[in-house]
């Protein structure tokens, strides 16, 4: 048996597609650098076909050639994509859609930080962070559907909790924020952990009914800022884990739309549950990336 797994990952645009001989019944994912590195290392030794898409094409050789080394296999290749383009993911979703029969697993993995805009004109955390996922996930999702049971993971962040959904900014402006001051940025990085558990949670009620399930997570949040963020850190072998536990664990299909933490299930705050809210994130971003 053969698996598809797509993984779109952090901080440079990197995603990864993954085709992947399962080994005991599992199958584990991951990115370019840190955390993600080393799960990519370890799906290649499980014997996973790697495909490192990355806006970089300097960057996704590099990561290429270290993900073959380390894991001693030859079935790593690299794919063009940036999350900052609505042009490119939709480019990407379509050359994936005509040469991969399969996708079992797709991890939205990215969390830029940085105030600056998108191409088309997005706040580039809020364009990168949930829209690249958000305008992915819905192109992939009848494969997804198809190949049921799979499953959609998508990393949010314990920032979350410190996030807020500006909407009348959003309609004005189609980002999170204007302000450029390290706390504002901060924010708004926060602010789009926050639209990632959200959309999770809306994606949710739109799969009842298919074999296609889907989670978020707190994986770790790098030292972006110090010394704000080190109650967020994980080394990476332990922060890959819960990435892990949601793309592979059996059973955890009646957690549909669960937001997980130490690979165990956490209770959300309302506003990260707030159907109203979830609802109409969903239907600004599909107006946002051409889809409505």
């Amino acid at each position: 048996m053969s698996t598809f797994l797509l993984v779109v990952g952090a901080v440079v645009g990197i995603a990864y597609l993954f085709r992947h001989i399962v080994v005991k019944g599992k199958q584990c994912t991951s990115s370019n650098t840190g955390i993600g590195k080393s799960t990519a290392i370890d799906l290649a030794k499980r014997g996973a076909r790697v495909i490192l898409a990355c806006r970089s094409v300097q960057r996704g050789q590099a990561a290429l050639e270290e993900v073959k080394r380390e894991s001693g296999s030859n079935q790593v290749v690299f794919m063009p994509l940036d999350l900052g383009s609505l042009k490119s993911v939709r480019s990407f979703a379509e050359n994936f859609l005509k040469s991969e029969p399969r996708l079992d697993i797709l991890i939205n993995n990215a969390g830029i930080f940085v105030q600056a805009r998108t191409e088309d004109g997005l706040g580039m955390m809020f364009g990168v962070n949930h829209i690249g996922h958000f305008l992915l996930t819905n192109l992939l999702l009848d494969r997804l559907k198809e190949c049921g049971p799979s499953r959609v993971v998508s990393v949010s962040s314990a920032g979350h909790n410190f996030g807020k959904i500006n909407f009348d900014c959003l309609n004005t402006h189609k980002a999170l924020g204007i302000g450029t001051s390290s706390m504002e940025v901060f924010q708004f990085y926060c602010d789009s952990k926050l639209c990632n558990v959200l959309f999770t949670h809306e994606l949710a009620k739109r799969l009842k009914g298919t074999k296609a399930t889907c989670y978020s997570l707190h994986p770790v949040l790098q030292m972006l800022l110090k010394p704000m963020t080190v109650f967020f850190w994980k080394n990476t072998v332990q922060g890959s884990q819960t990435t892990l536990h949601c793309a592979l664990q059996e059973g955890i299909e009646p957690l549909n739309g669960r937001y997980f933490s130490n690979c165990t299930v956490r209770e959300l705050y309302a506003k990260a549950k707030d159907d109203a809210a979830a609802k109409k994130l969903w239907e600004l971003s599909e107006r946002l990336c051409g889809l409505a």
